[in-house]
């Protein structure tokens, strides 16, 4: 399967391709809630979910206490600039 170009909005892929993109980049599905993905790097954890109108990631472990960071991304955006975005993390 190919993806439409990283300059192409979000809401112009296909939920595999979304689906795929997120594999690609390491993530796991959630067994719980399969709309959810999780992905984890050396200084932090995030949980990524695929809600109606945006993309929704939750960042959290990255400061060594419970806190976490929630920050949303319409569809509308490039998957470059949401890619770009989520991974530079907290």
């Amino acid at each position: 399967m190919s993806l439409p170009s990283a300059d192409t909005p979000l809401y112009n892929h296909a939920l595999p391709d979304i689906e795929q993109w997120l594999t690609d980049r390491g993530c796991q599905q959630s067994k719980d809630d399969i709309h959810c993905w999780n992905v984890q790097y050396p200084d932090w954890k995030a949980e990524i979910c695929l809600d109606v109108d945006q993309l929704t990631v939750r960042y959290y472990g990255f400061d060594g206490s419970d806190r976490s960071i929630q920050r949303a991304f319409k569809y509308s955006l490039t998957r470059k600039d949401i890619e770009e975005a989520i991974y530079a993390g907290p």
